[in-house]
């Protein structure tokens, strides 16, 4: 069995990752899941959350956000809407989002859908996360 895998993750502008790598966390459609060599073949939907990867002896945290995931002969292909690598993410930015996005799930304004404000509250608290990651690391 292999004790790696490739691990590749772009979005529609970029690749933010492209290495080997010994384990992955990411966050599917009904909850996140653990990725190790020899896992078996899948092809999912991505959620909101972090993707987190063991590179090395160092973990590397990403905020993710919608998606597809597909694993097949230990290559993880991760293609998703939109990613941010933790070091890429300006906090007290992702900090004020947050707020704002609160706000509104909060005190909507008339008309406003829920379920836009909930993803967009998603994403910022997401943002926060992985950022937040990146100082402790």
């Amino acid at each position: 069995m292999p004790d790696s895998l490739e691990l590749e993750v772009a979005t529609p502008e970029r690749e933010l990752v492209r290495e080997r790598v010994s384990e992955v966390e990411v966050r599917g459609r009904n909850g996140y899941m653990g990725i190790l060599p020899g896992h078996a073949p899948l092809l999912g939907e991505l959620g909101i959350g972090h993707l987190t990867y063991v590179a090395g002896r160092r973990r590397w945290y990403l905020a993710v956000h919608s998606g597809f995931l597909e694993i097949l002969n230990d290559h993880v292909r991760v293609l998703a809407d939109a990613a941010e690598r933790a070091e890429e993410i300006d906090v007290e930015r992702a900090r004020a989002a947050l707020r704002r996005a609160r706000e509104e799930v909060l005190n909507p304004p008339a008309g406003a859908d829920t379920r836009t404000a909930l993803a967009a509250l998603e994403r910022a608290q997401t943002r926060v996360d992985v950022a937040e990651h990146k100082q402790t690391a």
